[in-house]
């Protein structure tokens, strides 16, 4: 193992921030505050690592509406989604009103990531895969050495991504689990944007939407 993963839930949504930290030097990644800023940042001192960085695999709000303040804070940089999560991204005033969270400002990653990308989280090295489908920037990041995804609202344990938000698409989604995630391999653990952990080979023989027994 090189990293150390602490799960924060934040927002109404018990939406799942993750805590990447690597172990050889102890600095660490938060992928998708979402809000709830008080217990992520006490999660980090508990846990002694230095925030390096924000990791944003998709632009809903219970995903990214705390990044830029959390950013500004800590004074580190985001990475993360892909351009195409722009649409999302601007949107974030409205979907703030709309799903009744404190307001929140549109803006810009300091660097948008594109599939195959390499990001670092201290010394080890995230693989960027982009899975359109529940939204059309929607990203997902995975370690090699830990066997493990981390990879938003693309798959859950025993369902998947909603596509009927607007520039969803239920195909594309299909799509990407089935060539961009179940390829890295059954022994993967991966952390959903919500709910408990699970294993792609695990969501293979059981998942009633994307499993192999269903065409």
């Amino acid at each position: 193992m090189t990293l150390k993963v602490l799960i924060v839930p934040v927002t109404p949504f018990e939406q799942n921030c993750s805590i990447l930290i690597c172990e050889e030097s102890n600095l660490a990644a938060i992928v998708d505050p979402g809000g709830d800023l008080p217990k992520i940042l006490d999660a980090l001192k508990t846990s002694g690592a230095t925030p390096e960085k924000i990791l944003l695999t998709h632009g809903h709000i219970d995903h990214c509406a705390g990044a830029m303040a959390l950013a500004k804070e800590l004074n580190i940089e985001i990475e993360g989604p892909h351009q195409d999560e722009k649409f999302w991204l601007d949107q974030l005033p409205e979907q703030s009103k709309r799903f009744g969270f404190s307001s929140a400002d549109s803006f810009e990653p300091h660097k948008w990531l594109n599939d195959d990308d390499q990001v670092t989280v201290g010394k080890t090295s995230l693989l960027v895969k982009h899975c359109p489908g529940h939204t059309p920037g929607h990203i997902i990041f995975y370690s090699a050495p830990d066997r493990l995804a981390v990879v938003g609202d693309v798959l859950f344990a025993g369902s998947i991504g909603r596509t009927d938000f607007p520039r969803g698409n239920h195909a594309d989604l299909i799509k990407s689990i089935r060539e961009k995630l179940f390829p890295l391999g059954d022994d993967i653990a991966f952390i959903p944007g919500h709910g408990p952990v699970s294993s792609f080979g695990e969501e293979r023989r059981n998942n009633p939407y994307v499993g192999d027994g269903v065409n």
